[in-house]
């Protein structure tokens, strides 16, 4: 049979795939502080008490300094009420862009689950194209395994449980990637070359929906907006003559904001998820019969 020169395929057969990744896990690099800080917004409500209780005692702080100092005089209290605007100005500015962060980020997973099912059912598809003696039947079972380990890893929250998916999914990725590899290279055509591109599409998926997964808010956004909460409460307790309940509308408001910012950023905390559906509806469609 003539082997292709097509640099393109070529470089399609050199390429090896890029599977042996970490495990994904969020906060997995190692530091400490950093992973307890994620760990700590991976649940939304925690993120909701732990800023409501902050604000809440930077409100009653401020009202107990007023109340211990010296009366403000009408100069120092334009001044007060102009810096306090300034900073709840700030605050909104600074909650809306993490609010429009997350979003982008929770559409950036669901896209990356939708390009995961379709490069499955490509290629799913495109083993077809192997010859029967040399492993069509066993690609397409090695994906069907592969397609309930992307779904259990949307669907799990254990940790435990997601790092056997995680073990399961490199060793799926490895015995896919054997499957096509030797029958590609013995007969380098360009009809082979389409199935080593749908599991190289295959492979890198789970990559860029790792990356993805990892990519949250920093933390130090979430810190520069808890201070300026806390100093902008601080400021209202100080500033306005009023103390009991009605103090603790300005904290409750922000830290709702915060649990919706922090629910839609977390992957896996909160109520609000990334559903594996096109997932599942593919496993519907290739069961076999």
């Amino acid at each position: 049979m003539k082997s292709v020169t097509d640099p393109g395929i070529e470089a399609c057969y050199r390429a090896p795939y890029s599977s042996a990744r970490d495990p994904i896990g969020e906060g997995s690099n190692g530091n400490g502080p950093v992973r307890m800080s994620s760990n700590m917004l991976d649940n939304p409500f925690i993120v909701f008490l732990a800023v409501l209780i902050a604000q809440s005692l930077a409100a009653f702080l401020g009202d107990f300094l007023r109340r211990r100092g010296r009366p403000i005089h009408k100069d120092a209290q334009g001044i007060l009420h102009t810096i306090q605007t300034a900073i709840l100005t700030l605050l909104a500015l600074i909650i809306g862009f993490s609010f429009s962060m997350a979003v982008t980020r929770y559409d950036q997973r669901k896209n990356y689950e939708e390009a995961e099912a379709n490069a499955i059912g490509t290629e799913y598809v495109r083993a077809d194209l192997l010859p029967v003696d040399n492993g069509a039947l066993s690609v397409r079972e090695l994906l069907r395994k592969y397609l309930d380990q992307r779904i259990l890893f949307y669907e799990t929250s254990d940790q435990r449980q997601i790092s056997q998916v995680n073990i399961e999914t490199a060793k799926l990725q490895a015995d896919l990637w054997s499957a096509v590899w030797p029958t590609a290279n013995a007969q380098p055509t360009q009809v082979l070359a389409l199935t080593v591109s749908g599991m190289n599409d295959v492979l890198n998926s789970q990559g860029y929906t790792q990356a993805a997964w990892l990519n949250r808010i920093p933390v130090g956004a979430w810190v520069m907006m808890g201070l300026i909460a806390i100093f902008s409460n601080l400021l209202l307790g100080y500033r306005e003559r009023r103390s009991g309940l009605l103090l603790l509308i300005l904290p409750i408001i922000v830290s709702m904001a915060f649990l919706l910012i922090a629910d839609i950023d977390s992957p896996r905390g909160g109520l609000i998820r990334v559903s594996p559906q096109n997932l599942l509806l593919l496993r519907e469609s290739i069961k076999p019969f």
